[in-house]
């Protein structure tokens, strides 16, 4: 024992706060007291990790705590009092939580981690090929927690009590699973609809396997199969938007494509997300209708035991973790249940039902999906990750703000909604819920405000909308009885990539999209702003083109193709250079009268007319696809001289690199587009960052998305000694908004006094 003079008994009461709960963090409190000689106990509450210990190191116990912590915790706050010593006590304990208001958070579900690895494919082992494995370092998180503290009871296991193998485990501070609430085995947990080689052998014959998983079922095909994955386009109504694919590990996907450090880093995380690579182009084909008319595979990597029992089998069940090192040959389709852009399917009979008529097998389990979450999609752009969809393994993560404000509940727009609830200094920008335009979507929209308010335990004093009056979520936030606050759509765009990166003085920011309600009335969606907290400029705007027929324009870039060339005088060319595509002389006669012609100053529509001029997809069949092709073909970006010009009202114009691609090349006219818009847009920034004395520039909106465009204007703006802000939390797209509406309602609520 230390002397006692050098080191005093010692007590003290401390209070963690963070991503504390479902991550071990009570068993390494535990095992961490004890290596130290000290007493006390440790308990889960509201407000995170609450412990009391006792002894002669519990300075160095601190220093540690925060040290080595699990690898699935974040650590916010450590609060530490001095407190009496008690007599008498010798141990150390795990306590019961206890509740009370929640100030805490959830994990994210988390990849199956090595260890469960290993175990899953040690023929030894009790847990040998079971598909629902898992400890305190991984395994279902969000998805199966109904409330806090995170207790076996608060989740979709309260219905699976512990055989006594698995309870001796649970209670073993020196086992892995000490305290891990989801765990279970063959004999006490959750079990499988179908065994794992009659999954296999459904795949290889060609047939459609509606498969649950973590956050939802998936729809699981041979991606080398091409009329399988025909078949589950036309049955699933989806005409091209591209399928994600599932690979066993990094080998196998480097036979598809160009993975980098990052990238892989990104496959093998414990978030496993769908990661956007680069197509080899010398690589093994696979069918066009994966992912049509794109240089891009969205790729991810095993991240529940059935998935990874699935390539085990197809492998011929090999002893050990060793057959994961080299290439895989299985390729599957693994795209989200659900018909024709409607939610996620998450429950048995729900799956049985809505996917009859898609699916020709339905594999399902006994353990219920508490709240639904795609997979998250990201793609490395500058050298690091960039979120183009958050959900599962991201949410419910905090993004942690500048400085704490009062609860605001935001509600996202009409396209990739989300929402965002705020509590203290932390945002909780919600799981992808998707477009506003079906019942079963609006459904899930409300569920999702619901249950992130209840898990959150957070009573919001204001909800924050968009202002476009005939947006659901706009209506859904006059209805509910609280102060609404609308937001302009671009200041929440550059709002929300303020809030993740914690600037509060004053930014510029370059909103570039395809559509939002300007302050007046308009159609805007390329505009360079000044945002001050809850107040924003307009500075400037793209020069606007006309959108003949309104809306349909944007399903048919060579409608912009029309607008542009008759905005160039050169009108009279609309029905010989168009007329294949459509009724080209009727939309000529449109434009000449201005009739149904709004105009915009969106940058997405810039990008159609570019598609429109160079014959890339004419006519789209889903959302950007005309601006994802062309961003597919580009290779080296190129800078047209003289291709824009900006006039005396701050409007950038691009008219002449639209003129310069007429009758060229695809593929050389993407590289100039692309090119020429980047550095168009820095020259145009420049003067009023001078202008204001600033030297940061907020990069907000769905066109941001585009890697050669970001990467291309952050480059450009640090050339020019200027920082650009990237979105690496929240996606550039509408999928963030809600995050930037919170932001400006918290600061109009603390400013205003609202």
């Amino acid at each position: 024992m230390p002397d006692a003079a050098a080191a005093p008994l010692a007590r003290r009461r401390v209070r963690v706060r963070g991503l504390v709960q479902g991550v071990g963090f009570r068993p390494y409190v535990y095992a961490l007291a004890r290596a130290h000689g000290l007493t006390g106990w440790v308990l889960n509450d509201g407000d995170g990790v609450l412990l009391e210990v006792q002894g002669f190191e519990t300075g160095r116990f601190l220093t540690d705590l925060e040290r080595r912590p699990p690898p699935l915790a974040r650590i916010d706050a450590v609060e530490a009092t001095g407190m009496p010593a008690q007599a008498g006590e010798c141990n150390f304990t795990i306590r019961e939580s206890e509740g009370g208001a929640v100030s805490t958070a959830i994990s994210a579900d988390a990849a199956v981690c090595p260890d469960c690895l290993a175990e899953l494919f040690d023929p030894a082992d009790r847990r040998y090929r079971y598909p629902f494995l898992n400890c305190t370092h991984c395994g279902p998180r969000y998805t199966i927690t109904r409330r806090l503290p995170y207790d076996r009871p608060q989740t979709a296991m309260a219905g699976f009590p512990l055989c006594p193998d698995c309870a001796r485990e649970y209670a073993d501070p020196a086992d892995r699973r000490f305290h891990a609430q989801p765990v279970a085995c063959p004999a006490c947990g959750p079990r499988l609809s179908l065994p794992v080689e009659d999954i296999l052998a459904a795949i290889r014959a060609g047939r459609i396997v509606g498969l649950k998983g973590l956050g939802g079922f998936h729809l699981v095909c041979d991606a080398r199969n091409a009329e399988a994955v025909e078949r589950l386009r036309a049955r699933k109504h989806r005409d091209a938007k591209p399928f994600a694919l599932m690979v066993a590990n990094p080998e196998s996907a480097a036979a598809l494509a160009e993975i980098g450090p990052e990238e892989a880093r990104l496959l093998t995380g414990v978030e496993r997300p769908v990661v956007l690579l680069r197509r080899h182009e010398g690589a093994p084909p696979l069918p066009e209708a994966i992912a049509p008319g794109l240089g891009w595979l969205g790729v991810m990597l095993p991240y529940t035991p059935l998935h990874y029992l699935l390539f085990h089998e197809a492998a011929g069940r090999p002893a050990g973790t060793a057959w994961l090192g080299a290439p895989q040959d299985p390729c599957l389709v693994m795209t989200s249940a659900n018909p024709g852009g409607e939610p996620l399917v998450i429950g048995n009979e729900e799956a049985r039902q809505r996917l009859a008529g898609i699916a020709d097998i339905i594999v399902d389990h006994d353990r219920d999906i508490v709240i639904r979450a795609d997979d998250s999609v990201t793609r490395v752009i500058a050298g690091a990750p960039a979120p183009l969809r958050r959900a599962r393994g991201t949410v419910p993560k905090a993004i942690r703000l500048a400085r704490t404000g009062p609860p605001v509940l935001a509600v996202g727009d009409y396209l990739k909604t989300t929402i965002c609830v705020t509590r203290g200094d932390e945002a909780f920008l919600s799981q992808h819920i998707g477009d506003l335009d079906n019942a079963a979507t609006i459904g899930f929209f409300e569920e999702t405000v619901a249950h992130l308010l209840h898990v959150l335990q957070v009573e919001p004093i204001a909800v924050a909308h968009d202002p476009h009056p005939d947006v659901w979520s706009t209506r859904f936030a006059a209805g509910i009885g609280l102060p609404s606050i609308a937001v302009q759509h671009h200041h929440a765009h550059i709002a929300a990539v303020l809030a993740e990166h914690r600037v509060t003085r004053p930014a510029l920011g370059l909103a570039l999209d395809g559509v939002g309600l300007g302050r007046d009335g308009g159609i805007w969606g390329g505009e360079l702003l000044r945002v001050d907290g809850p107040d924003f400029d307009r500075l400037g705007h793209l020069r606007p083109l006309a959108l003949p027929g309104g809306d349909i324009a944007a399903r048919q870039p060579w409608r912009m193709a029309a607008s542009a060339l008759h905005a160039l005088g050169r009108g009279d060319e609309i029905p010989a250079r168009l007329g294949s595509h459509g009724d080209a002389a009727g939309i000529a006669r449109m434009l000449d009268r201005g009739i149904n012609a709004p105009l915009t100053s969106s940058c997405g529509r810039l990008f159609d007319a570019a598609c429109g001029l160079l014959g890339v997809v004419p006519q789209a069949r889903y959302e950007a696809e005309a601006p994802m092709a062309l961003e597919s073909l580009v290779r080296t970006p190129r800078v047209l001289a003289d291709g824009w010009r900006i006039d005396e009202d701050g409007r950038l114009d691009l008219l002449p690199l639209l003129a310069a691609l007429i009758g060229r090349d695809p593929a050389d006219g993407a590289e100039l587009f692309h090119g020429t818009l980047a550095a168009a847009l820095v020259a145009w920034t420049l003067p009023a960052l001078s202008a204001h004395d600033l030297d940061t520039v907020a990069l907000g909106g769905g066109c941001l998305c585009n890697a050669v465009l970001a990467e291309g204007l952050i480059a450009g703006f640090a050339a020019q000694g200027v920082t650009a802000l990237y979105p690496r939390q929240a996606p550039a797209n509408d999928g963030g908004l809600a995050l930037g509406q919170a932001w400006v309602a918290a600061r109009a609520l603390e400013e205003h006094s609202l």
